[in-house]
């Protein structure tokens, strides 16, 4: 996999036949590397090594239900009240971040309604604060957990 617009992280990488692997120490398992689980592991890493977001307060690829259809989220972060605090919506670095992109989160969030939402594609971020007025503006200021 190529690099991404992240700093350098040190990952756990395998390979078993023709498939590659790659730890993810919130799930503490091995999942199949693909272009978007780079990215995914990536932004795991940045939260919980350079934000030092405690890893206890980060969730990984759960199944949750809107309306009556069942999505995964890629990754949510609470704070340390266990209240969701940002969702985050991974994508494969070839992605481009649209409209399309920035609707799934939005849809995500109908459910957990966090203060922070942030997208992905491993060369472009973007970051949103829920602002006074109840719109979501961009940053680029973390949440402090």
């Amino acid at each position: 996999m190529g690099p991404l617009n992240f700093p350098a992280y040190s990952f756990r990488l395998s390979k078993l036949d023709e498939r590659e692997f790659i730890f993810d120490p919130i799930r503490k398992k091995e999942v199949v590397l693909t272009p978007e689980e780079w990215v995914r592991q990536h932004v795991i890493a940045f939260f919980s090594e350079t934000q030092r977001y405690p890893v206890s307060l980060i969730a990984v690829e759960r199944e949750i239900k809107f309306n009556q259809l069942k999505k995964r989220f890629d990754v949510l972060l609470f704070n340390k009240n266990g209240k969701p605090e940002m969702l985050v919506e991974c994508k494969a670095p070839e992605v481009k971040l649209s409209s399309e992109t920035l609707f799934q989160i939005s849809t995500y969030n109908m459910v957990f309604k966090v203060p922070f939402l942030f997208v992905s594609n491993g060369l472009q971020h973007l970051l949103f604060k829920l602002s006074d007025e109840g719109d979501y503006i961009s940053t680029t200021e973390f949440p402090v957990i």
